[in-house]
């Protein structure tokens, strides 16, 4: 039995649409295909772009969003100032005195140097007997006269424990130290103490 096909306008049959091989639009499974591995390669991209940056975060140890001045205790146990990459202990005398010890150089910020002492943190201040004059708190009770009249060194200012083992303590008859003088200056043949007892009793270092 013959197959009749169906006549078109023209009077030729109308031809049949041929079926392309793994879909019905014409290679829509190809497409969808290429479009999935275009995906994939750029979410790869995405992830070692953000992975190199991450790396180079590590590697340069760019400082942290820590907000506001931290203190912190030196080796020396002195009270320190915290730089932003979180391990650096720098004593508080240090901090603005135009030299950038930090790795970021945080230390001599404008915002924390531009008006000293005012914009500095308090825990990096101490004041002495005199209301105008003040120090870095790492230099009370060090055994130094920084004040200029030892109110940083002496009661009733500054409350400071006795003289270390590497002191001698004697009313000093030099403007530089208080109530105590270093022990090297012990039997040195020249007086430190106004009683002499840096030459008589003073045992040495």
């Amino acid at each position: 039995m013959n197959k009749v096909f169906p006549q078109g306008e023209n009077g030729y049959a109308a031809a049949e649409p041929k079926a392309h091989p793994g879909g019905e639009a014409g290679g829509g499974h190809l497409c969808c295909s290429r479009r999935g591995a275009c995906l994939s390669a750029s979410l790869l991209l995405l992830l070692a772009t953000v992975a190199a940056l991450i790396a180079l975060v590590t590697i340069l140890g760019l400082p942290s969003r820590t907000p506001g001045a931290q203190a912190c205790i030196t080796l020396t146990n002195r009270t320190g100032f915290l730089c932003h990459d979180q391990r650096s202990c720098i004593p508080a005398s240090g901090v603005c005195d135009g030299v950038r010890t930090c790795t970021h150089g945080e230390d001599e910020d404008e915002s924390l140097c531009r008006d000293v002492p005012q914009s500095l943190p308090h825990f990096l201040v101490a004041h002495c007997g005199d209301p105008a004059s003040w120090i870095y708190s790492d230099q009370k009770c060090d055994g130094t006269n920084n004040c200029g009249d030892c109110s940083d060194e002496l009661s009733p200012v500054t409350v400071c424990p006795p003289c270390g083992p590497g002191w001698w303590r004697c009313p000093s008859t030099f403007f530089k130290y208080c109530d105590c003088i270093p022990r090297h200056l012990c039997r040195d043949h020249v007086q430190h103490c106004s009683d002499w007892s840096d030459e008589y009793a003073c045992p040495g270092p």
